[in-house]
């Protein structure tokens, strides 16, 4: 069972809604990742709900609980959307080896291409053959262009030929790809600020969007990860992927609570449509379900 499950279980057991309890509640919350910020705020709502005697039940103390988790995440609930005056507009895609970075291409790709968006893919993860394979893949199933270079190539070359295809062919947007760029790699982040750097010399203004993909198995350490790219490059949006598993992306309220930024998609399935955009209010009540 989730721990979210465990909390939903502590409310409506025997229990008497009192400061044992909420001690109780906030254990569980922290062992959920959810970070000691939010968790105290949490806590402090319910506490103060108690006092006064705004809690006549298990149902309200719950709901309660639900409201303050969603309100923390509302002002992160920011979808990401393209403008029609951008052209192409770009996203860069970067995260660490295993998070599901080059997956979410893929499924972002698709997302967009379903709103009538034409999409070309750069395969800047040059690092690893699978993963410029894996993108080209995607392409094929797409039926999208993929500007890729033999492994080995230097990423921001690759990201570079892509934008100017992108901009030859009047495209709608460019999704880029990245090696799995270990945040305690300084020399891996500054390829990616070169990446940046490159592709500011065909437009200034790009890339339009930074997306940072977590998994949701990271627990505390995304925050981690969260505070060093954004430190290195600049993060403009958060993905959380692997909802699916045991882990619920309890740290994506550390997230909210800490770094303020906006959280674009959650993935939480193997199918090329299970990506959808961030949605607080669907989340929170995902946390609790069976």
């Amino acid at each position: 069972m989730f721990k979210f499950q465990f909390i939903k279980k502590l409310f409506f057991g025997k229990k008497a809604l009192d400061g044992a309890l909420l001690e109780e509640i906030e254990t569980m919350l922290l062992t959920a990742d959810v970070g000691v910020s939010a968790t105290q705020q949490l806590i402090a709502t319910l506490t103060q709900k108690l006092v006064r005697k705004e809690l006549n039940d298990a149902d309200a103390a719950f709901k309660s609980l639900q409201d303050e988790m969603k309100s923390i995440l509302q002002a992160n609930d920011t979808p990401l959307v393209l403008p029609p005056t951008v052209k192409p507009f770009v996203i860069l895609v970067i995260g660490v080896n295993g998070a599901g970075k080059t997956t979410t291409i893929g499924k972002l790709a698709y997302y967009y291409q379903k709103l009538g968006k034409r999409v070309l893919l750069a395969a800047g993860d040059t690092f690893r053959a699978a993963a410029i394979e894996q993108l080209k893949v995607w392409g094929e199933k797409l039926n999208m262009p993929v500007i890729a270079q033999a492994q080995g190539s230097d990423s921001a070359s690759v990201v570079f030929d892509a934008l100017s295809a992108a901009k030859a062919r009047d495209l709608d947007l460019m999704i880029a790809d990245t090696a799995g760029r270990l945040h305690t790699q300084s020399p891996l982040l500054v390829e990616l600020q070169k990446i940046r750097r490159v592709l500011a010399k065909i437009d200034p203004t790009a890339p339009h969007e930074v997306l940072l993909v977590l998994d949701a198995v990271f627990g505390q350490n995304a925050l981690v990860q969260v505070k060093q790219f954004q430190e290195a490059i600049g993060v403009t949006g958060i993905v959380m992927t692997k909802l699916d598993g045991t882990a619920k992306g309890g740290s994506l309220f550390a997230i909210a609570k800490q770094t303020g930024l906006p959280i674009r998609f959650i993935g939480f399935g193997e199918k090329i449509e299970d990506l959808e955009p961030f949605n607080a209010d669907q989340f929170v009540q995902r946390l609790f379900e069976g």
